[in-house]
Formats: C-alpha cells, structure tokens, sequence
C-alpha cells in the first residue's frame, strides 16, 4: 500500500440516536464530537439515522407488497384494455 494516498483507518463509534444503539468498529470516517466507550477510552462518534436495531427490514415490520394482486385487482375493477 502506498503511503500518505490513504486517509486514516480507526476505531469509531456509530450511533443511531432513534433506537438509542450504539456499536464500536473500525472505519475512515471521523467526527469532531467524541464519547466515552464502555472501556473507559474515548473515540469520535458518528450520528446515523437507521441501523440494523431501527431498519425495518432487520426488525421484521417491513411491508411486502404484492403488486401482482394490486395489477390483477385493478383490472378486475376496471376491465381490462384490449
């Protein structure tokens, strides 16, 4: 790896402040605002707007939509266009 070309690469915190979840891991973004870890060190905290904890998808109130029946249903209703 070429050196200087890279941006840095270390422990940052993300947190979604809707599901009130935080996780530790590694990453190139950074921030300007910190926060104390359960460890006892500091690290910057990035602010994130959906997670796994808060993403409807992961927490299983996702809605499918089946837009077969919904094309099927409309031409029942208004016949269908030859």
């Amino acid at each position: 790896m070429r050196q200087g070309i890279h941006p840095p690469y270390g422990p940052v915190v993300f947190r979604d402040r809707a599901a009130n979840y935080a996780f530790l891991t590694r990453s190139t973004m950074t921030s300007e605002k910190t926060i104390e870890w359960e460890d006892g060190n500091t690290y910057p905290v990035v602010d994130v707007e959906i997670s796994n904890v808060s993403h409807p998808f992961y927490t299983g109130t996702a809605r499918v939509l089946d837009t077969a029946g919904r094309v099927e249903r409309f031409e029942r209703r208004y016949g269908k266009q030859d």
